[in-house]
């Protein structure tokens, strides 16, 4: 699960309810990057939003890995 929100709150807004999401630059996640979110809507049109992110390096590695206890056998091999 990646924890996100909104940068701006009225991009709520513009979520229907058959939308389709693709997240953009996740190999390059940072603390304090923004990730761009590219909302994919069932007529064809798309909007574009910036989403925020609290995590620290060690919870962006943990994301990577599919969690902590992954990060950790791999770190033990």
């Amino acid at each position: 699960m990646l924890p996100l929100t909104f940068a701006n709150p009225s991009d709520y807004d513009l979520i229907l309810e058959d939308d389709k999401f693709n997240l953009v630059g996740l190999n390059e996640l940072a603390p304090g990057k923004q990730v761009d979110a590219i909302i994919i809507h069932a007529n064809g049109t798309t909007d574009k939003i910036k989403l925020n992110h609290t995590m620290n390096q060690n919870q962006i590695e943990w994301f990577k890995a599919g969690s902590a206890l992954n990060l950790i056998a791999a770190q033990n091999k």
